[in-house]
């Protein structure tokens, strides 16, 4: 059985893959501005997962605000339900799964924050 911040990890690291699933999509797909703008976001992803691999606690609330930017940006876009309206095409799976993961992450990180919260005495 996995640990609450074994999970988190776990999800860190799959939001993290998943952007290698969604850049070679987005390439020629959409204006290189955005193409340039969800890399820097992926880059984020990374950086927040080798802090994760590291053991920096940091990581955790970086996480989570990268989780809830993800889901403002990723979320109000109508072209990412026509893709599942139209099947289950790879576009249309990785903003599925990649939209699970960032609720699942919004949902677990605060939970192990405040378990892991010290005590005050």
């Amino acid at each position: 059985m996995l640990s609450i911040r074994q999970a988190v990890n776990l999800f860190i690291y799959l939001s993290a893959v998943l952007g290698v699933v969604l850049l070679p999509q987005l390439f020629g797909l959409v204006p290189l501005w955005l193409f340039f703008s969800v890399f820097v976001g992926w880059l984020a992803w990374v950086i927040v997962a080798v802090l994760v691999g590291k053991g920096r606690s940091i990581a955790y609330p970086f996480a989570l605000v990268l989780a809830v930017l993800t889901l403002v940006v990723s979320l109000p876009q109508p072209e990412h339900y026509s893709y599942v309206e139209a099947g289950l095409s790879l576009a249309a799976c990785t903003f599925i799964v990649g939209s699970a993961v960032e609720i699942v992450l919004v949902i677990l990180i605060p939970i192990y924050l405040y378990r892991t919260k010290s005590p005050k005495t």
